[in-house]
């Protein structure tokens, strides 16, 4: 197996390589606005670190959000062009499970925590975690008891939970003190997707509201 994991649903870009028993490469670059810049030569770098070709590559995993509407599809978008030109499967993961994977490894021993994430227009994108380590597994996994949600950072139900994410960066007053990671990291998202289910998702764009862009309506009649 080789896989590649991606994710563009916050305000960085992540890459990573996995075979099926560890991560191979890594590389990550903030990137907002600059997702489509970054994503292809970080690709090319993962792949160059471990001397591989794109072809080489047998499965593809890509956060699906939630995330801003742009940066979210570009990774999705570029998932799923590389996976049909390779003829190789795209598997999805939220891009929370994936934060929440990092903090485990970061030192989060709370048997419950949450997720959040920068949802812009003053929110942010949350999830409830509790630690649930597999049989025969010497490393305990987050599972996500609740959500994907989005609210306001002072209507996330935290009851003194720890909360990792960039959400906590941009409203420490409610939901503090820091828990890394900010970002979804890669070599997580691609360990879970390694895991399989729970984690796996449809590799489609998980939107919690609408786009700003709206089609426009049938304009009004307006009487003579």
């Amino acid at each position: 197996m080789l896989l590649l994991a991606l994710d563009t649903a916050s305000a960085s870009v992540s890459v990573a390589l996995h075979d099926g028993a560890q991560v191979l490469a890594v590389r990550a670059g903030a990137s907002s606005p600059r997702h489509v810049e970054l994503l292809t030569p970080l690709i090319g770098e993962v792949l160059a670190e471990v001397g591989a070709k794109p072809s080489d590559l047998t499965v593809i995993a890509a956060g699906v959000g939630p995330g801003p509407f742009t940066g979210l599809r570009v990774g999705l978008v570029s998932a799923a062009v590389l996976a049909m030109a390779l003829e190789i499967e795209v598997l999805g993961v939220c891009s929370l499970d994936a934060v929440a994977a990092g903090a485990v490894r970061g030192g989060v021993t709370a048997p419950e925590f949450l997720v959040a994430t920068d949802a812009r227009r003053r929110e942010v994108y949350w999830a409830r975690y509790r630690l649930d380590p597999p049989a025969g597994d010497s490393r305990s996994w987050p599972v996500r008891v609740d959500g994907p949600h989005v609210a306001a950072a002072g209507d996330v139900p935290r009851a003194g939970l720890p909360v990792a994410g960039r959400g906590v960066e941009l409203y420490p007053a409610e939901l503090g003190p820091i828990i890394l990671p900010l970002d979804p990291p890669a070599a997580e998202l691609a360990a879970l997707a390694v895991l399989g289910a729970p984690y796996l998702m449809p590799a489609g764009p998980l939107y919690l509201r609408r786009p700003d862009a709206q089609t426009p309506g049938a304009r009004k009649r307006v009487s003579p």
